[in-house]
């Protein structure tokens, strides 16, 4: 028998429905590009970032930094101040299919690995984007990080889904398969054509 096709979405956000690039906004300040690639590679790394998504504080994340790094220490104070600068605008398309979704009343949820302090700045800059969501997971608000199977199961508990309900998208494989694993229909982001001709074979859009 045929398994059921999904009826809601469940969304990633960073590089999913906006982009996401640290480095880009690094360079701006950082012209030498030997820093640059230090400072990147070495002291703003994805490992020191996941903490916050984990839950961590910065005040905490970035004084164990600087004192490791105290020639970085303005570079890494200002991924705090300034870290919703590193995040782009809407993705190509997504905008219009999210609204697309909306409008065919598809219920709309997300999982997001971000800082429970990063968070309510960025989500009241895309007011209008995640207005149409009925609830988001934030790692850094229940201190469980994709893809950590708990944090799915977390999710569906809370979004009200069973297995099977809701198509979930993101850009990380890992994340993909560990969302199947816990129930969710897999679609890894390449982009938007690509993700609404997904949709349209589930008769979503």
């Amino acid at each position: 028998m045929r398994a059921p096709a999904p009826t809601s979405v469940v969304f990633d956000v960073g590089n999913v429905l906006v982009d996401w690039n640290p480095r880009a906004f690094f360079a701006r300040h950082v012209t030498d590009s030997a820093r640059l690639d230090r400072l990147m590679s070495e002291v703003l790394t994805l490992e020191w970032h996941t903490q916050h998504d984990a839950g961590r504080d910065f005040a905490d994340t970035s004084a164990e930094r600087i004192a490791l790094y105290p020639d970085e220490a303005e570079n890494i104070r200002r991924w705090g101040a300034d870290f919703g600068e590193t995040i782009g605008d809407l993705l190509p398309g997504m905008a219009d299919l999210v609204a697309d979704l909306d409008a065919a009343g598809v219920p709309l949820y997300a999982i997001t690995n971000f800082s429970h302090e990063f968070w309510p700045p960025f989500r009241a800059r895309e007011a209008a984007l995640f207005d149409r969501f009925r609830d988001v997971v934030v790692s850094g608000e229940v201190k469980l990080i994709k893809p950590d199977p708990a944090i799915y199961g977390l999710a569906l508990e809370r979004f009200g889904l069973v297995p099977g309900e809701a198509l979930f998208v993101d850009d990380r494989q890992d994340n993909v398969e560990a969302g199947e694993r816990a129930g969710l229909v897999g679609h890894r982001f390449v982009d938007a054509p690509a993700l609404r001709a997904a949709l349209r074979g589930y008769d979503l859009i």
